[in-house]
């Protein structure tokens, strides 16, 4: 099993339930696990803690998920940081947007299970 105990992703989800499954899976397979309940929280933390991989929510409080990628993506850092949309809007104006803002992933929650957007954060962080 691969060892990604030096590697750091960031949960940045509203929905505790999710946020707590999510950072419960990957604390599992060894990841170091920071997590945000809401955009402004996540949008520091990232620029902060420079995580490997952030799993950033698209429809949040205090800041949503797009506007959390513009500003990660203006930072120095940020301009290459591999962020992964988990969202419910499979909106193709909103996929778009996120793909010109150079995002790793746009996962649709409803068409993945846990195992799978894990393998993906995996896959990402190789």
């Amino acid at each position: 099993m691969p060892d990604f105990s030096s590697k750091k992703v960031l949960v940045v989800e509203d929905d505790r339930v999710l946020r707590r499954v999510v950072v419960d899976h990957l604390k599992s397979e060894g990841f170091l696990v920071l997590e945000a309940e809401d955009g402004a929280i996540g949008l520091s933390t990232c620029l902060a803690e420079h995580p490997d991989l952030t799993l950033l929510d698209v429809v949040m409080p205090k800041m949503d998920g797009m506007t959390v990628l513009e500003k990660i993506r203006q930072d120095a850092w940020g301009s290459t940081a591999k962020i992964i949309m988990l969202t419910n809007l499979s909106d193709a104006e909103k996929i778009a947007q996120a793909a010109q803002r150079g995002v790793s992933e746009y996962l649709v929650k409803a068409d993945w299970d846990i195992e799978s957007i894990i393998e993906k954060v995996k896959e990402k962080v190789r």
